[in-house]
């Protein structure tokens, strides 16, 4: 529909140390040379489309894999020795087992916290800096996630990540205002991205991750709250180029059989809730696609109707064609195909998406690699060249 071009836009959900399969959809469609025009992410997602966009090295999937290394738990001695343990296991390992390393890291997470990410509040180095230590009754948080940041500043640039900083690709994070229920969008076309914004859009709430003042009085908690799937978003901000969008779902929409114990009925509503809900946004797009092609053949018809030499059929007709006009650039954009990149969950556990271990951070990138290449070896490549 629309006559400037398509955009390759990448979805990128929250969902903790799941976001590692992100990481691996994108180092393929980077190793496949697919430039992606358009990065969106909301929660740990945010994270993964901040270093995407705003990289300082030359090989941003090489940047993304690192930081993910860097947050894995390979250097912890209770998760060293559950490795060296389970590696005697043959691949694919028991679901016991991978139950058993969810559970430990999990746990590992909650009372240790993780260096590069989060730290609980209640360690005693954060005597004389929290001035509500003593008086836990009023903590509305367990856990810092300023560490984030530091970690995050080895590998992203914010000075790109704003009007003409140069991004690798424009960045579109969420958040949503604690006060308001409002969707707070962080364009770094229209914005300066920074370490703030970074943390607003991952202070989850239910993780007891604290909320982030992003502006004076507005106070911001984990877009996922709102919608884990920040399609809606992309559209509404960039109205005009047609769209090829990869979608990554950390939570599966469809399973092969029901829940058989309390826990897996607990992952499945968790995945149900997390789970991508953008279809009904991805049909009005394809329904308003079509009404402006019909809209265009009546402009075009009544624009023969016209008598332009007529100052009063000219100055009617210059009002239809404004309005025309406005409503194409506000809704011309079609979603030319939409590749919904899904994790496996073969072994389902609940504290997965906090299983911080190196080995299931490792085999989650490999697993979002297979994933796009499996994809890309179905597609139509002349139909693609086409849509170009």
């Amino acid at each position: 529909m629309s006559d400037y071009g398509i955009e390759n836009v990448l979805i990128l959900q929250g969902g903790g140390s799941l976001g590692a399969f992100g990481c691996g959809v994108f180092k393929a469609l980077a190793n496949n040379n697919i430039k992606i025009d358009i990065v969106a992410g909301t929660s740990i997602g945010g994270v993964n489309a901040a270093i995407i966009a705003g990289s300082k090295g030359d090989h941003p999937e090489k940047e993304l894999e690192q930081f993910w290394l860097e947050l894995a738990e390979g250097d912890s001695k209770l998760s060293s020795s559950f490795v060296d343990w389970s590696s005697q296991y043959p691949t694919p390992v028991p679901t016991s087992i991978s139950h058993a390393q969810s559970t430990l890291s999990f746990y590992r997470s909650a009372f240790h916290g993780n260096k590069k990410v989060f730290v609980p509040r209640w360690r005693p180095e954060h005597f004389f800096s929290d001035p509500q230590y003593l008086t836990p009754d009023k903590w509305t948080y367990l856990f810092d996630h300023s560490p984030l940041v530091n970690t995050l500043e080895k590998y992203v640039d914010f000075n790109k990540l704003q009007p003409n900083g140069d991004p690798n690709t424009r960045l579109i994070i969420t958040a949503v205002n604690v006060m308001t229920e409002e969707p707070l969008i962080f364009d770094s076309s229209k914005q300066q991205i920074t370490p703030k914004h970074m943390l607003a859009t991952t202070g989850y709430p239910t993780y007891y991750f604290k909320w982030v003042e992003v502006e004076k009085g507005v106070y911001a908690w984990d877009g996922s709250l709102l919608s884990n799937t920040p399609l809606r978003e992309v559209i509404d901000a960039s109205p005009i180029k047609d769209k090829r969008i990869f979608l990554v779902e950390n939570y599966p929409k469809n399973i092969n059989k029901l829940p058989e114990n309390i826990q897996e009925i607990q992952h499945r509503a968790r995945d149900i809730m997390f789970s991508d809900k953008t279809l009904h946004n991805i049909q009005m797009a394809k329904a308003i696609t079509y009404y402006l092609r019909f809209i265009d053949e009546l402009y075009h018809a009544v624009e023969n109707r016209f008598d332009l030499e007529n100052k009063k059929d000219k100055d009617k007709f210059e009002k239809i064609r404004a309005k025309y006009k406005k409503i194409a650039e506000e809704h011309g954009a079609e979603i030319k195909t939409v590749y919904y990149i899904t994790r496996d969950e073969p072994s389902p556990s609940l504290y997965e998406n906090a299983d911080f271990s190196r080995n299931t951070i490792k085999g989650s990138i490999r697993d979002g690699e297979l994933k796009v290449n499996e994809i890309l070896q179905n597609i139509c490549w002349e139909k693609w060249l086409q849509e170009m």
